[in-house]
């Protein structure tokens, strides 16, 4: 099982450089200042979200964030996987799957109803890991 770990702020250093990574990789156009004022809250234990290092704390291969809401449809409180990135060259070996699968019964024991997300139609390889890891495309919605 691939680790992970709650960031806090500590962890912002290590953080920063891979958003600013996937960010580039997506064509998001953010800065330092932009990415530390919407990551610290998270960090300091915001209870709107959450973000997660994955692998060793102190030499993370990646990061997924969690961001939290409430739905009626779902019966409480729901989740959006914001932000899921691991680093090129590790990619391929099944870290994001195990993320995926510890990472949802770990949120539903916790009272989460429900995750989503938004893939690009473009990235088929994440459309892939998603659908083995359980996620349906709910075609009803744009």
């Amino acid at each position: 099982m691939t680790a992970l770990h709650i960031a806090s702020i500590e962890d912002l250093a290590r953080l920063l450089p891979m958003v600013a990574a996937y960010h580039a990789e997506e064509g998001i156009q953010s800065d330092e200042a932009h990415l530390t004022a919407a990551l610290t809250p998270l960090l300091e234990g915001t209870p709107l979200g959450v973000a997660y290092l994955i692998g060793p704390r102190r030499s993370p291969v990646g990061y997924i964030v969690i961001s939290f809401g409430y739905s009626v449809e779902l019966g409480g409180i729901d989740g959006v996987i914001d932000e899921f990135w691991i680093r090129p060259p590790v990619r391929g070996r099944g870290m994001g799957m195990d993320v995926l699968l510890g990472l949802v019964p770990a949120l539903a024991q916790h009272g989460l109803c429900g995750l989503s997300l938004e893939v690009d139609r473009e990235n088929t390889r994440a459309q892939r890991l998603y659908t083995r890891a359980g996620f349906r495309l709910r075609d009803k919605f744009s």
